[in-house]
């Protein structure tokens, strides 16, 4: 490991102003040797057989915020679609589920939609989450939970960005396997299941692209601290 992922993790903080702690997410073929399993009990599984350790794969993302941990394929099995765009489950597989099936009667997508989702290319053997500060290994995959500022900011830095909707956790095999940033608008599974903020967005960064990200992130923020002093004295003219 080269990058210095303590100091990208303060300085996204910093710029950004971060509510919660940029996440390392990693795909490995087995859980890294000295990294906690999650162990949270599973409830008893539905008709169809879906059972996890959360409601679904994104509810991850809070835990590793706080901690580092690292997930099996079965820890994920509650969501259909989460299991599908982590690579877990193949597309028939997913397409079994009474989740999916809902999904399909509600008209929240439609069975064409689903060959299109962006999807992690390799059936990992396990998927680790934790504090970007706190990584002794190279991860994959950055995640930051923002608000519209905060995304307003990455637009300016980042020329390729990408903007994204249903299902959320799609940003994550964007970033990983088509290394480009990506921001989700969130989707009202994920934001049910995980107890999302209104207002809060979600952004995947490929980890190689963090001192890319930073540097231009410190650009905007001088340029947006500059104009932002104009602005306020331009305002000071109306008594506002």
């Amino acid at each position: 490991m080269v990058t210095d992922y303590e100091a990208h993790s303060k300085a996204l903080s910093e710029i950004l102003k971060l509510a919660e702690p940029p996440l390392a997410i990693t795909f490995t073929a087995e859980a890294p040797q000295g990294v906690p399993a999650f162990d949270e009990p599973m409830p008893e599984p539905t008709a169809d057989g879906r059972t996890g350790r959360v409601p679904a794969g994104c509810a991850f993302w809070a835990h590793g915020t706080r901690r580092t941990f690292a997930t099996a394929p079965e820890d994920h099995g509650n969501c259909n679609v989460g299991s599908l765009t982590h690579g877990l489950r193949t597309l028939e597989q997913a397409a079994q589920g009474e989740d999916v099936a809902a999904l399909v009667e509600a008209g929240w997508v439609t069975p064409d939609m689903f060959p299109a989702i962006p999807t992690v290319a390799e059936r990992p053997g396990a998927i680790t989450y934790g504090p970007l500060s706190e990584t002794t290994f190279d991860p994959d995959v950055v995640f930051l939970r923002l608000n519209a500022k905060q995304a307003m900011m990455l637009h300016a830095a980042l020329p390729d960005l990408r903007f994204e909707g249903k299902p959320q956790c799609h940003i994550v095999p964007i970033a990983k396997e088509q290394g480009q940033v990506a921001i989700s608008v969130g989707c009202m599974l994920s934001r049910v299941r995980t107890g999302m903020a209104i207002s809060e967005l979600t952004c995947a960064i490929p980890a190689a692209r963090l001192p890319e990200v930073v540097n231009a992130l410190v650009a905007v923020q001088e340029a947006d601290d500059a104009v932002g002093r104009y602005a306020a004295e331009d305002k000071r003219r109306f008594g506002a």
